[in-house]
């Protein structure tokens, strides 16, 4: 009997150790299989993103750039950004393969071991580039470290932050539009160029300015944007014919999602069927999965520290130093100048687009923190006076601390830079944007709050696209007496994009920031959104008939990123959400605007945001409808709250520095930088000179004595 029991026992003892064995190799099977997919998959991933590259650099190299070329140069992702995107793509392909091969052998889903597949591709890149010190008194270039808990909050090369979950065709990755006949809430999406065309555009560009904002209000926006959000886009296909099946055939697939042109477009007969457009760039999923949705990145640190000046990967943050020099400055341009003031470094990669747009004055791109500094040229002359700053400041802190070393003169410089950005920002521009709305979305600064999550979200990303209705059809350059400047003082907005050759060869930064001082950013009316400048002519080469869509490119990418509609965006503001013609005609205070938004959507509820959020009337003393005041207000307050080197908050700085820091303007800005000397007291008001134009001798200047070290 004994011998019978022990028997029993001992098989199933070899019962369990076969199951065991049994387990360990379809472990070692599945790990072997997720291991197979995903060396496949980084093989065609990897082609993909070289070819792409190759083609870029062959197209801008061998013709005059296109519409295309130019949009590819602007919106590719380099450095930890490229990897992070490259990594996302490899996940997303491996898991889709893996899929199809357990559905195939029927194997369930939940057998696969998703940490494993995130090893396996390597998703834990971008990893802190840096060793925190969490007492260290700078903030780290890439953002780590800021949220002492969560090191990584904020940091840039992550996803950005859902506040509702994305709202994917497929509740994956497809967006809203792909798949030809499938609806959403019951009904089919129309075309993003037919939106724009029927909602965004107008012909007459007559009494479109704003008479109570300048146009650095216009400037200052994109200013702060680029210091915060950037998603560049996805790589095309590996093979030029898929490259030929977006640009020319627009034909669907991939990251390739063409925004179609509707019937009887003019822009038919002159670009053929469509606007190409790439996906954007996307990362990994992070444990524990909670959702395996699409995520697009932030190739961006999420705080307001001009990061547009001095980067968001400590690679281009080097670059960009004069590291020859002990005194912490900014490398500058060494080939040109501007009557004796320095421009921005020119980028020395080949070939630049900027080169094409006038190819006998042959002028390079710059190269800044943020690599969109040359898009257009108002721009580049704000990054120009930033970059100025930043070596004033190093020159004077070094007069006063001569024991200083370049680092230190450098971080200091920055982190005065960054309570620049966050002052004006703050103090200036924002109350001016939520007007009657800014007390109740951003009240008073009441301390660091290390449960803040400081992360751009997904929807901000789109909501501050407003400032793209503020864009005026032309620029204007101003001589000293802010009159007109030179043969061509008006120059068409399209033709600013790249347009370095201008700054350079054509009168320097002076005329221009005059321009930003003097004269009127467009104001956004029910009746007259989007100027055709950019409507219908965006990234158009000099004599060139190809022009983009940026209001089309807005609504195409809202689908893109899986943005829930304009009545879920409502109602998590807490504001009503309109079902019928008459409720959203109450909503936006105009009828015709509620109708033809329905005629095209059917449903408030698919509305896209971008859309839906511009068309609300403006909040009393504001720039945005409630929906935007809202959006933007929560995440500005965000921001504020969770960044733990906000200039007010404690210890930052001193009482004394702080004191100092609250003088700052851009008018003072202007008066150091520059050559001139006759500046507005309200900058961002409209002025008309000479009212409202002092002398730079009345306006404060930066008082550094508090940064005086006790050791001199």
């Amino acid at each position: 009997m004994r011998v019978l029991l022990w028997f029993s026992a001992f098989l199933a003892f070899l019962t369990l150790l076969q199951a065991a064995a049994s387990a360990t190799r379809a472990r070692t099977t599945r790990t072997a299989s997720i291991s197979d997919a995903v060396s496949q998959v980084k093989v065609q991933v990897n082609k993909a993103f070289l070819d792409s590259r190759t083609r870029l650099k062959t197209a801008l190299s061998s013709e005059t750039p296109s519409t295309q070329h130019l949009s590819e140069y602007l919106k590719q992702a380099k450095g930890r950004t490229r990897t992070a995107i490259r990594n996302g793509q490899v996940w997303e392909e491996s898991l889709k393969k893996l899929r199809q091969e357990m559905s195939l052998t029927n194997v369930t889903g939940s057998t696969l071991n998703l940490t494993s597949l995130f090893w396996e591709v390597g998703c834990d890149v971008p990893a802190p580039a840096v060793k925190c010190d969490m007492n260290s008194p700078y903030r780290t270039i890439t953002g780590d470290c800021n949220n002492r808990r969560k090191p990584a909050l904020g940091a840039a090369n992550r996803a950005l932050a859902r506040w509702l979950p994305a709202e994917y065709e497929d509740g994956l990755s497809l967006p809203y539009g792909w798949t030809p006949g499938m609806t959403r809430n019951g009904f089919p999406l129309p075309l993003a160029r037919e939106v724009s065309n029927q909602i965004a555009g107008y012909l007459n560009e007559e009494g479109v300015l704003d008479q109570n904002r300048s146009l650095l209000f216009m400037q200052w926006g994109q200013i702060v944007d680029h210091d915060l959000d950037f998603a560049p886009s996805m790589e095309p296909g590996s093979s030029e014919y898929s490259k030929m099946q977006c640009d020319e055939y627009c034909i669907q697939g991939d990251n390739c999602f063409p925004i179609m042109f509707p019937p009887n477009d003019p822009k038919l007969e002159t670009q053929g069927k469509c606007m190409p457009f790439f996906r954007a760039g996307f990362v990994c999923p992070t444990p524990p999965y909670q959702s395996l949705a699409r995520e697009q990145i932030n190739a961006l640190t999420s705080f307001l520290d001009a990061s547009l000046v001095y980067g968001s990967e400590l690679s281009l943050a080097n670059k960009l130093r004069n590291l020859s020099s002990p005194l912490g400055l900014m490398a500058v341009n060494e080939e040109v100048s501007d009557h004796g003031l320095p421009y921005l470094p020119f980028d020395t990669k080949k070939p630049s687009p900027c080169e094409f747009i006038n190819k006998r004055a042959h002028v390079p791109c710059f190269l800044a923190g943020d690599s969109r500094v040359s898009e257009q040229i108002l721009l580049a002359t704000s990054q120009t006076l930033f970059l100025r700053e930043h070596n004033r400041l190093v020159r004077e802190l070094k007069t006063l601390n001569p024991q200083w070393d370049g680092e230190k003169l450098y971080q200091e410089a920055r982190k005065i830079l960054g309570a620049f950005m966050q002052i004006i920002t703050f103090r200036d521009y924002l109350p001016i944007v939520l007007g009657s709305e800014m007390q109740k979305w951003i009240p008073p600064y009441q301390g660091y709050n290390e449960s803040v999550d400081p992360r751009i979200s997904n929807v901000f990303t789109f909501a501050f696209r407003f400032g793209h209705l503020e864009i005026p059809p032309t620029v204007s350059r101003l001589d000293e007496n802010y009159q007109p400047w030179g043969p061509e003082p008006e120059l068409p907005m399209h033709t600013l994009f790249f347009n370095t050759w201008r700054m350079v060869k054509d009168g320097g930064i002076d005329p221009l920031v005059r321009g930003l001082l003097a004269k009127k950013a467009k104001l956004m009316n029910q009746n007259k959104m989007m100027t055709g400048e950019v409507r219908n002519k965006l990234f158009q080469p000099m004599h060139a008939i190809h022009g983009f869509d940026l209001a089309a490119i807005n609504i195409q990418r809202c689908r893109d990123h899986g943005q829930p509609g304009y009545n879920s965006w409502r109602g998590f503001c807490d504001l009503s959400q309109p079902r019928t013609l008459e409720e959203l005609s109450s909503v936006l205070k105009n009828e015709r605007l509620a109708r033809k938004l329905l005629d095209l959507y059917k449903t408030p509820d698919n509305i896209d945001i971008w859309i839906g959020a511009i068309a609300e009337p403006l909040v009393e003393r504001g720039r945005v409808g409630p929906l935007l005041a809202c959006l933007l207000g929560q995440q500005f307050q965000r921001i504020r709250d969770g960044d733990r080197f906000w200039w007010e908050n404690p210890g930052v700085f001193t009482e004394k520095q702080q004191n100092s820091l609250r003088k700052m303007s851009f008018s003072r800005l202007v008066c150091d930088n520059t050559h001139i000397t006759t500046v507005p007291l309200n900058p961002f008001q409209a002025n008309s000179y000479p009212q409202g134009f002092v002398n730079c001798s009345v306006i404060d200047t930066l008082d550094l004595s508090p940064w005086a070290s006790v050791e001199n």
